[in-house]
């Protein structure tokens, strides 16, 4: 049985039973065959003679065999509406049931009946579901009880046992198999969501590492490939032997840099191919490093670094700030000095590049533009803040970078 299914004919039903201007649907096919096959088995036994009791049992009030079919035909009737208004089944069945008691006796109506009470509990509404089992319960007590409390027979027990089997058997059954199915469809529900949640993770755990991975390997190359066209673009334009020379060789200590730090970025890719260890992520201490790599491409650069003790994220990140502003004053800068400041006071590391602010038509080097959205993202994802754009100052205008990072925050963080 498919519970979407059971609990879309359900819900089709009840309102077709609390609406009575709507039509009841359609039966289901299982349930036009068992009305069927109830009344075809039902009609056999009469044909035979073959009733629940005899004829002259004092509470037949109606003789012959033909009384029965009324009640038979009625819980064929009700087996239709089984799944699709099972409360009304079970309010006409319990009529039908209880008029097959002054006859003969069909022991199809009753097998009819006992399907009808189990169908009410499974396919009915929830309170339904858990009313009818303890009211079959207590007809069963009470049929056990009061009769032999009457009579003082002990066939008088038969009575209770007779409903219990009839009525609150098929009930508890009902009930039963309703927790079960309930507590399926509860746990695939759980199990697509837990699915769902695990893809949503999935997707937001590549686009993260895919805008990593665009951060690194554009800050890792953009530095030294705009180093290599700038100086490219001068070997090509002067006709001077001495400065060509000069050039190339700057071009070719960008490109051996640049190839390294491409290796760097292939080992962090593959987690340690086996045979080169991927190189230690730089550090703060690293800086001097790159201004000096940055003057020799050509920038008058200042470095001023004052900080303690940093955890590996902030300082990546700071050293990637500064790395990327100073490809951009090498791409965008008009002549001057550039200055570069890191400090670290109060919990917050503060990284501050200014360079004078270009007049050209155009960058000395193509740029993707990706520079100040990589610089922010990396801002963003320390909690930092991120600014960037031109200002006055005594020297003129210039363009300024600046990113603070709550170090003290995460520090008092990782040490609890």
């Amino acid at each position: 049985m498919q519970s979407g299914t059971l609990r879309g004919d359900h819900a089709r039903g009840t309102a077709a039973v609390l609406d009575g201007a709507m039509a009841l649907p359609r039966p289901q096919r299982f349930d036009v065959y068992i009305a069927v096959g109830g009344l075809l088995g039902g009609l056999l036994l009469v044909g035979i003679g073959l009733g629940t009791r005899p004829s002259d049992d004092p509470i037949t009030l109606f003789d012959g065999p033909w009384p029965v079919l009324v009640p038979l035909a009625v819980l064929s009737g009700c087996e239709l509406l089984r799944r699709t208004a099972p409360r009304t089944a079970l309010l006409t069945g319990t009529l039908a049931v209880c008029a097959d008691v002054v006859t003969q006796g069909s022991l199809a109506t009753v097998l009819m009946f006992t399907d009808v009470v189990y169908a009410a509990v499974l396919y009915g509404p929830p309170a339904s579901a858990h009313r009818i089992p303890r009211i079959t319960g207590l007809l069963s007590v009470a049929g056990t009880v009061v009769p032999f409390a009457l009579w003082r027979e002990p066939e008088a027990l038969l009575i209770g046992v007779v409903t219990g089997v009839v009525a609150f058997g098929p009930a508890a059954t009902g009930l039963i198999v309703r927790n079960h199915r309930d507590a399926a469809e509860a746990a695939r529900l759980r199990a697509e969501q837990t699915a769902l949640l695990a893809e949503m993770d999935r997707t937001q755990a590549v686009t993260a590492e895919r805008a990593r991975m665009a951060r690194e390997l554009h800050d890792m190359v953009a530095n030294h490939l705009s180093a290599i066209a700038i100086h490219s673009t001068a070997a090509l334009s002067l006709e001077d032997p001495k400065t060509s020379q000069q050039a190339l060789v700057v071009i070719r200590e960008n490109s051996v840099a640049g190839l390294s730090e491409m290796r760097r970025l292939i080992g962090i890719l593959r987690d340690s191919s086996g045979d080169v260890e991927p190189a230690a992520a730089p550090t703060l201490d690293s800086l001097g490093s790159l201004v000096e790599g940055a003057r020799t491409n050509g920038l008058d650069v200042t470095l001023d670094v004052t900080h303690g003790t940093v955890p590996a994220p902030f300082e990546l990140a700071a050293y990637r700030i500064v790395q990327e502003s100073l490809t951009n004053a090498l791409k965008h800068a008009g002549p001057g000095r550039v200055t570069v400041s890191v400090d670290q006071r109060d919990g917050l590391l503060t990284v501050t590049v200014t360079s004078p602010y270009g007049d050209r038509d155009g960058p000395s080097a193509p740029g993707s533009g990706a520079g100040l959205v990589g610089m922010r993202e990396r801002t963003a994802l320390l909690d930092g803040t991120f600014e960037a754009g031109p200002e006055d100052s005594p020297a003129g205008k210039i363009w300024a970078v600046r990113a603070t990072l709550p170090v003290h925050d995460i520090v008092e963080g990782d040490t609890a």
